[in-house]
This record gives C-alpha cells, sequence and structure tokens, in this order.
C-alpha cells in the first residue's frame, strides 16, 4: 500500500519518530491499562498544609495518571506536572530511584504525553505538595504538541472546533463541562423529590406540534415516512398525564431549523415538567423553587453576579402582565384596543412589520413586547397573559379571552422558561389547530399540524395541568456565568472551516 504523505512540523516529525525507540525498548507507545487509585486534587483536600517530615512519617504512597503539562529535565533529576479530570499535581523524579532503563523512558517524554506514575507523597522546598516517583510508566505517545502554556486556544471559534484541546487547556472550559451534569442531575434530584417521574418519548414525530419552530426533516426508509425531528415534547408528555402518570417531566434535546446566535443553537436541552392539578401558578412556584436551589448549589448563593450585572433569585419573582409590560415602556394600552386596525396602525407607527399571519392582535402585541420590554427584563419576571394567537395549546384567560393563562421566565433579558395552564378542553384545541393551519397557509412555517390522535387523547379527559418547559443550555450558561450557548455545548453546531 502506497504511503500518504504527511505535511509534518518539525515538532511533530520529531514526536513521530520517538515511536520506534519506545517499541525498541518493548513498550506500547499508545499504552495498556493503568490501576490509579487518586485524583489530584483529593490528595491536596487531604494533605495540603502537612510538613515534609509530616508527610515523610505517614509514608502515603499513591497511583496517578494524568497529562504532561510542564517539564523540567535538569540532567539527574526532573519535575513535571501531570493535569488529571480535577487538576494538576507535582511529581518529582530521580534517575538513581527509577533505574536507568526506565529513566531512558522517561527522556523520550514530551508534554502532552500521558503517564502513570506510582510514588510517595512529598513536600518540596517550595512547599508545593508533590508525588516523589518510584515507579514511571509511560501511557500514551502525544503526536501533537499542545498550543503555548500561556495562550492556549485564544481564538473562540478554533477552541469550539477543538474541544478536546480547549478542554486540555482552559481550566473555566473544564470547569463548565463538569458543571453541567451537576446542573441536570440537580434538576433531576429537586423534581423526583417532589414525586415527578423522569420518562423518554421519541425523538422522530410525524406530526409538527408542542411550539411554534420551524423543523429539522429526515426520512425513514422501511417506512417510507417522512419525520420531524421533535421541535418540543410537549405533546407526547400531556398523554401521559391523561394516561393517569400525573407527574412527568423529560429531559432532552430538541430540534429546531432556525437561526444561531449567543443563545440559540439547532439542537439544544430542556427539561419540560407537567403536574395533573396544578396550574400556571403551580408552575411558577416549581420554576422559583427549582432555580434558587440551583442557585445555591452551584453559585453557592441565590444572589449572585452575571456578566458584571447582579442577580437576586432569593426575592419572589416579579408578576407582570406582558400588556403591563408594554404600556409600562411605551404608554401605549393594548388592553384597552379592540379595533385590530388601530393596533395594525400602531405597529406601522412604531416600524414593526408584519408578515400577513401576524395582522392581528395578539402576534402585533407579541411583536410590541418583542421590540420594547422583552431586554429591559433583568431580574427573574414572570411575564404572564400571552395572546391567544402565539399560544396554541394554552387555556384562556376566564377575564378575558384574548389572553391565555401562559407566561414565560425572563432573566437578563432572556427567555428561561415557557408555561401554561394547559388547554385540556378537546373542542377548544381543534379549533385552536384549525387557526394554525390557517397561519400556515398564510406563510407561518412555524405553525403547529393538526395532531389527531393528541385531539382524541384528550377526549378521554385531561385533568387540569400545569405544564413549564425550561431551556437547560441557558440555565447553564446563567449558573456558570458564560455568555454563549456554544460554551456550554461540549460540540455546538458551527460553520464549516473552509
Amino acid at each position: 500500500m502506497e504511503e500518504v504523505e504527511l505535511d509534518l512540523t518539525e515538532q511533530e516529525a520529531i514526536r513521530r519518530a520517538k515511536l520506534d525507540k519506545y517499541k525498541e525498548k518493548g513498550i506500547d507507545p499508545f499504552g495498556q491499562k493503568f490501576d490509579r487509585n487518586t485524583w489530584s486534587e483529593d490528595l491536596k483536600a487531604q494533605y495540603t498544609g502537612l510538613t515534609h517530615e509530616e508527610l515523610d512519617e505517614k509514608n502515603v504512597i499513591v497511583k496517578v495518571a494524568g497529562r504532561i503539562m510542564t517539564l523540567r529535565d535538569m540532567g539527574k533529576v526532573a519535575f513535571m506536572h501531570i493535569q488529571d479530570k480535577k487538576g494538576k499535581i507535582q511529581i518529582y523524579l530521580r534517575k538513581d530511584v527509577l533505574g536507568e532503563e526506565t529513566w531512558e523512558v522517561f527522556k523520550l517524554a514530551d508534554i502532552g504525553d500521558i503517564v502513570g506514575i506510582e510514588g510517595q507523597l512529598m513536600v518540596t522546598k517550595t512547599g508545593e505538595l508533590s508525588i516523589k516517583a518510584s515507579t514511571y510508566t509511560h501511557l500514551t505517545k502525544a503526536l501533537r504538541p499542545l498550543p503555548e502554556k500561556f495562550h492556549g486556544l485564544q481564538d473562540k471559534e478554533e477552541a469550539r472546533r477543538r474541544r478536546y484541546v480547549d478542554l486540555i487547556m482552559n481550566e473555566d472550559s473544564k470547569r463548565i463541562a463538569f458543571a453541567r451534569p451537576k446542573i441536570i442531575r440537580g434538576i433531576q434530584h429537586y423534581l423526583d423529590n417532589l414525586g415527578f417521574v423522569e420518562v423518554e418519548t421519541p425523538i422522530l414525530d410525524p406530526i409538527l406540534g408542542g411550539a411554534s419552530a420551524r423543523p429539522f426533516v429526515t426520512h425513514h426508509n422501511a417506512l417510507d415516512m417522512d419525520f420531524y425531528l421533535r421541535i418540543a415534547t410537549e405533546l407526547k408528555l400531556k398523554r401521559l398525564i391523561v394516561g393517569g402518570m400525573e407527574g412527568v417531566y423529560e429531559i432532552g434535546r430538541l430540534f429546531r431549523n432556525e437561526g444561531m446566535d449567543a443563545t440559540h443553537n439547532p439542537e439544544f436541552t430542556t427539561v419540560e415538567i407537567y403536574e395533573a392539578y396544578g396550574d400556571l401558578s403551580s408552575m411558577m412556584d416549581l420554576a422559583e423553587g427549582l432555580l434558587r436551589t440551583l442557585a445555591k448549589d452551584i453559585r453557592g448563593n441565590e444572589v449572585f453576579d452575571y456578566q458584571g450585572k447582579t442577580l437576586d433569585l432569593s426575592k419572589p419573582f416579579r408578576r407582570l402582565r406582558m400588556v403591563d409590560g408594554i404600556k409600562e415602556i411605551t404608554g401605549i394600552d393594548f388592553a384597552s384596543i379592540t379595533d385590530v386596525n388601530e393596533a395594525i396602525k400602531l405597529a406601522e407607527e412604531h416600524g414593526i412589520e408584519l408578515g400577513e399571519h401576524e395582522k392581528n392582535y395578539g402576534h402585533i402585541v407579541n411583536l410590541f413586547f418583542e421590540k420594547y420590554v422583552e431586554e429591559t427584563l433583568i431580574q427573574p419576571t414572570f411575564l404572564y397573559e400571552y395572546p391567544i394567537e402565539v399560544s396554541p395549546l394554552t387555556k384562556k384567560n376566564k377575564v378575558d379571552p384574548r389572553y391565555t393563562d401562559r407566561f414565560e421566565l425572563f432573566i437578563n433579558g432572556k427567555e428561561f422558561g415557557n408555561a401554561y395552564t394547559e388547554l385540556n378542553d378537546p373542542i377548544d384545541q381543534k379549533e385552536r389547530f384549525i387557526n394554525q393551519l390557517k397561519e400556515k397557509e398564510l406563510g407561518n412555517d412555524e405553525a403547529n399540524d393538526m395532531d389527531i390522535d393528541f385531539l382524541e387523547s384528550l377526549e378521554y379527559g385531561m385533568p387540569p395541568t400545569g405544564g413549564i418547559g425550561i431551556g437547560i443550555d441557558r440555565l447553564v450558561m446563567l449558573l456558570t456565568n458564560t455568555d454563549s450557548i456554544r460554551d456550554v455545548l461540549l460540540f455546538p453546531h458551527m460553520k464549516n472551516n473552509k
């Protein structure tokens, strides 16, 4: 077979040349299993503060493994720092302790290699907790050098494309990566303790529903059917409420074929929660309790800094009607407007362009909110009573049927959650679906399809129910003080790197 020519840097060529030297010594350059028994930060937590004499008396023997991050070879002694998943620890190596043969293996080491160390804990003259190596085991040769120590991957886009290098070099990236599963476990623990049951629903769905969004479409060959990648889990989860499960939630990926920015990625993670015999106020209480608990667990306090702003989750979240929020900013009282032509005229006067499906009261109110109010909601705010036109799955408000019992939770000008008193009237729900189909004909490519099976399930009777969806990616951003969704996703979607 003809060998492929590689365009190697000088450093890469030197490293590859060492592969044969390992093999000559009977060592696999890419290693075997290594039984370590501890991690760097666990050792520091337990033994930092002890003197050299105290540690020597304890004779603590440990086995660690990790990546070489620094290396100082001074002839017959050497120092290195190795990095494991929890942090770094210094290794002290002596030729007379390791022996001639092992020392020759060590001399082949480069920064970035992965090694195993067994040795005795000690404290150096400078007071640094270290391991005096009694055995040195080469585990994996790194054929590419790491970025420079003090620069790492400074280019954000490059860091996101090569997350594996970013995690090696950037402690903050590693902090976020480990915080995310902790946040998800916190959500599960909180909901489980309230008696909710975690379930799973299909990702492929023949019906577009549960939210207003453009979908991804795929084809199932065996069934010869087109499917959507789900844009929400809502309609499946509400079927489970009909079935008597009473309290359910799902943490999972959703897929929306839409734009990308600091808070939007085409695939993202949410938790959707449904509670039989609940309503909008139940979901407000649940959301407040969940976010406060996570803030204490992750940030250590219900009051914390986010991107230079102090956010206070300790107080009851503000509750604001959408039309009242618009009135506060613009002076326009949409609650008193009953003529759609008057609403259309106001939109024109304020430079708000309307699509054909948006020339109605509800869409105009929502567009005013998005233009003037949304970004002003810095402290946690439940914005409620959304117009019926933009809430096809929500129960009508008893006082004014132009609105629904729906809220969205806003923090720092961004939406974090969307909640309803769920619509459980199948006759009303069918009318809403019909109106969605009319909007689709007028050009709204985010409108819901008619879900006949869901309507049938409602006809068996769904108890009064509260439901909420919370964006986990944005929640991770908030709780890790991160300003881009791409930095809380290990592998965000990126444009082709041409």
